[in-house]
């Protein structure tokens, strides 16, 4: 059977007296990449949390990569994590090549007094040249567009050779251009790291690489859908977690949605 990378067995999730998310469960095997899908307010980004080592659940167990939350140092296991996330906040003016470089410390500014190991050097230096950035390995940060800084930033999650990538949202502010290329970033990364298992979280479908094979759908912190993608995002469950009528497609690999007319609402499945 392949490994598997995480899973969360009946798991809540409660802020003062709220609570956010209702007996969740969730496994993820190696080499499968995820798509973790909702309404704003639905937990998205609490699961993430606890798939990142972040955050504990209030009740029930999380194990990511074969270790259990509460019984495990974080930041070890964060370590072999790999976190890309738009809002990366880094306000210095540090070059591609330093940014990349700071996956390896797991830091978001390059740490005073630190050097890199040339086999440090050596892999940052691939990774800037495997995602298309080997022309502007020296340009500052400021100076970047969204999407050279989101390639930028996976290969920064990548420096560690990390075995479970998260990807939280990673096509914003991007125009439609910029997404494309990354998307086809991603999608090369099933091909060349076949082992690597993925999560990402976001709103929209049209967002979903090709390369995803399973889906999480959730809202009001419960789940409404989730297994192999085709299974889990229908025009039903998308419906159901939007509370809006909504006609999904599948075509050449990508989804789409778009709200049906009045009158014309589809039952399919």
């Amino acid at each position: 059977m392949t490994e598997t990378v995480l899973e969360l067995d009946a798991v809540t999730f409660r802020r003062d007296a709220t609570e956010i998310l209702h007996g969740i469960d969730l496994t993820v095997r190696a080499g499968e990449h995820w798509a973790l899908l909702g309404p704003n307010g639905a937990g998205k980004s609490t699961i993430l949390g606890f798939c990142g080592a972040v955050t504990h659940p209030t009740t029930g167990t999380v194990r990511v990569l074969g270790e259990q939350l509460g019984r495990v140092e974080l930041a070890a296991l964060r370590r072999v994590i790999g976190h890309v996330n738009p809002r990366h906040d880094l306000r210095s003016a540090v070059s591609v090549r330093e940014v990349v470089l700071t996956g390896v410390t797991g830091t978001v500014e390059m740490p005073w007094r630190w050097t890199p190991t040339a086999d440090d050097l050596a892999r940052a230096d691939a990774l800037v040249d495997e995602l298309g950035l080997g022309g502007i390995a020296h340009g500052r940060w400021p100076t970047l567009s969204q999407g050279e800084r989101g390639r930028a930033l996976i290969a920064r999650a990548l420096v560690g050779d990390p075995r479970l990538l998260l990807l939280d949202e990673p096509s914003t502010g991007l125009d439609v251009a910029a997404r494309e290329q990354l998307l086809e970033t991603i999608d090369r990364l099933r091909v060349e790291r076949p082992h690597l298992t993925s999560i990402m979280v976001t709103h929209h479908l049209e967002e979903l690489p090709e390369s995803t094979t399973h889906a999480l759908l959730i809202a009001h912190g419960s789940v409404v859908a989730s297994g192999p993608i085709d299974h889990a995002i229908t025009t039903a469950s998308v419906t159901r977690a939007f509370e809006h009528p909504i006609r999904v497609e599948r075509i050449d690999g990508r989804w789409s949605a778009r709200a049906l007319r009045t009158g014309r609402r589809d039952t399919a499945a």
